[in-house]
């Protein structure tokens, strides 16, 4: 993730907001801050446990905060923002007939 490494305390309280804003929508999500690595939040399909992906915050390098999977691409700079990619990018596709 671009930018550099800042103390793990500013990724934490963006990832609670972003916690939040899953919350909000029925998606469950789990904060860890192991010793030594990133912060993270696990948010996980609520319908599909498979269904479920790390996400990360970090700075660009003019300072702006952004999420971002785990493979370094950004997902966006806002909770409100990151949870619509977030729900949309890990709903289950549900087999469907053919519409009439």
């Amino acid at each position: 993730m671009p930018g550099e490494r800042p103390g793990p305390g500013e990724a934490i309280t963006r990832l609670e907001a972003l916690a939040a804003e899953l919350d909000g929508r029925g998606w469950p999500a789990r904060l860890g801050a192991p010793p030594g690595r990133l912060p993270r939040l696990r948010a996980a399909n609520p319908d599909a446990a498979a269904l479920a992906e790390n996400i990360y915050a970090q700075p660009v390098a003019d300072g702006t905060w952004w999420y971002w999977w785990p493979w370094a691409e950004p997902i966006a700079a806002e909770p409100a923002g990151a949870a619509e990619v977030i729900t949309r990018a890990l709903r289950a596709v549900t087999a469907a007939g053919p519409t009439p």
